[in-house]
């Protein structure tokens, strides 16, 4: 599975990441790499974590597995989340709680999920995750099994299950 993480939008709905933000950007962003490229090792999928721009002058790698992308001007990190999200479509996940960039991707048939999710799910792995929790549960549809969860918030769901250690 191919993972595209909105940098700064994660770091900012976690309190460690914003701590270690409120140091230096460097040290966030170091913060969140850490975090996203130990996930990596341990499932094997790739992983993009865009940024807004920075003095980078383009993609750079932080270990393996795990891309570093600045937005250059005049993009935004959130341009450049689109692009990747139409440029892979079906099969990649898009970590952001920006609901236009959530929105664009699950045009395309992304999996979207919440930076606040991801971040749990991240932090928490060795601890398995309620899939009853109350904010995380779509409005149901007036139509079809009102038990059953949307086809876009199943497969978020298979996505973060990902994230747990066998």
């Amino acid at each position: 599975m191919r993972w595209l993480v909105d940098g700064y939008n994660v770091i900012r709905r976690d309190p460690d990441l914003r701590a270690h933000e409120a140091e230096s950007l460097e040290a966030g962003r170091t913060a969140l790499l850490r975090l996203v490229a130990h996930a990596a090792r341990a499932m094997g999928d790739r992983f993009t974590v865009v940024f807004d721009g920075a003095p980078a002058s383009g993609p750079r790698s932080a270990g393996g597995q795990v891309e570093v992308i600045f937005s250059r001007p005049p993009d935004k990190a959130d341009d450049v989340l689109v692009r990747l999200a139409r440029q892979l479509g079906v099969g990649a996940a898009v970590v952001t709680s920006d609901r236009a960039v959530g929105d664009a991707a699950g045009r395309v048939g992304c999996s979207v999920i919440s930076a606040d999710r991801f971040v749990r799910a991240l932090s928490a792995a060795s601890e398995p995750e309620k899939d009853d929790d109350e904010e995380d549960q779509p409005k149901p549809d007036k139509r079809g099994n009102p038990r059953r969860l949307s086809k876009e918030a199943r497969a978020a769901q298979r996505a973060l299950r990902r994230l747990r250690p066998p």
